[in-house]
Formats: structure tokens, C-alpha cells, sequence
């Protein structure tokens, strides 16, 4: 089972906020997830934009999960993920 930490959409039509998600690469979108790990809200003010637990975070990734393009942009911005 390969697993990947992605964002999870919710929010409305044009204001939409993510939870960044452990999933099962093969799950849908908006899927059933393993753990929640932070949440993404993109419109907020840049300060409120992000707030995560880094030590999950950090765990699953020494587990091997592997997080898409957008999830390790998002940690470089925290400077948690430096691959």
C-alpha cells in the first residue's frame, strides 16, 4: 500500500479550504483518510494560512508516505520537508 500526504478539499464553491490528509494513494479525493495531520485555508491572511503537526507529519514521512507537489511546497514554507 503506497501512502501519500495530500490535501482534502472542503469549503464551498469559490472558498475552499483543505485539510492535509495520510491517504491511500489509490483513494479518491475527498476519500476516507488515515489521520489528519493540518489544515490549509488559502484565503485567510498569510499567518493563518497553515497549521499542521509537525511531529505526525515528520513521522509519516521517516513511515515512508510520501507527500504530493502542493503538500511539500507547503511544508518547505515551514521548512519541515528538505527533499
Amino acid at each position: 500500500m503506497s501512502v501519500k500526504i495530500r490535501l482534502k478539499r472542503f469549503g464551498t464553491k469559490k472558498r475552499p479550504y483543505y485539510r492535509i490528509v495520510v491517504m491511500d494513494s489509490r483513494a479518491p479525493r475527498d476519500g476516507r483518510a488515515i489521520e489528519e495531520v493540518g489544515l490549509y485555508h488559502p484565503i485567510e491572511v498569510e499567518e493563518k494560512q497553515l497549521s499542521i503537526k509537525e511531529e505526525r507529519i515528520r513521522e509519516w514521512i521517516s513511515k515512508g508516505a510520501r507527500p504530493t507537489d502542493t503538500v511539500k511546497r507547503l511544508l518547505n514554507k515551514l521548512n519541515l520537508y528538505i527533499k
